[in-house]
């Protein structure tokens, strides 16, 4: 994705992580929907800056994605899909 029309990430940005759920169950429900969590940017990949570091806020605790071992976040403000990142709505 290009992030042209939108800003450039950096490091103490605020920005919504989209977090994976539990998956469905066979009667169609789930324990934990997929939601987008509040999250800070702790890095940005200077050759992507649609690839971030996040440290993302949960009801249940503090999670991170490092840009290292592959805990990186990448940006997807159309489809929203599980463990990506997007601006915040304007509201």
């Amino acid at each position: 994705m290009t992030l042209s029309a939108e800003p450039r990430p950096s490091v103490g940005r605020t920005v919504h992580y989209v977090s994976h759920g539990t998956p469905v169950r066979s009667d169609g429900s789930q324990q934990f929907p997929s939601a987008c969590r509040a999250a800070v940017v702790t890095e940005v990949d200077a050759d992507d800056p649609g690839r971030v570091g996040l440290a993302v806020q949960n009801p249940t605790g503090q999670f991170f994605h490092p840009l290292q071992a592959g805990g990186s976040v990448y940006s997807d403000a159309e489809t929203r899909l599980g463990g990506t990142w997007h601006w915040p709505e304007r509201v």
